[in-house]
């Protein structure tokens, strides 16, 4: 089963440490029900040196702050008409498409 958030949307943590924070989703990943949002759940991560080879470049070392992966339950879409967080829903256009709305307001969101 897919995931309700893309990439790309905006969403807000609803529970957790970060509850309250705004963001944009930069990764989905379906197989944990997780995703990744800009400057939410920043985890500091130690780096080592790596030598860099042909198939592989130098990476960045030291003291690295990264986003963590979220879990889905712990945000929530914020619609682009009602700007506010709501659930997601699914419903058929008269052409066959399938396409999200806003539970709120009933509006259809767009991954934008």
């Amino acid at each position: 089963m897919g995931l309700k958030i893309k990439k790309g949307d905006q969403i807000m943590v609803i529970a957790g440490r970060d509850r309250g924070k705004h963001g944009k989703v930069i990764q989905t990943i379906p197989a944990d029900r997780t995703v990744i949002v800009d400057g939410v759940n920043v985890v500091t991560k130690h780096q080592r040196p790596r030598a860099a080879t042909r198939a592989t470049p130098a990476t960045q070392t030291g003291i690295i702050k990264k986003p963590a992966p979220l879990d889905i339950s712990k945000v929530a879409l914020i619609c682009p008409r009602c700007d506010k967080p709501s659930r997601v829903g699914h419903e058929l256009e008269p052409s066959g498409e399938k396409i999200r709305i806003c539970k709120r307001c009933g509006s259809p969101v767009d991954a934008s």
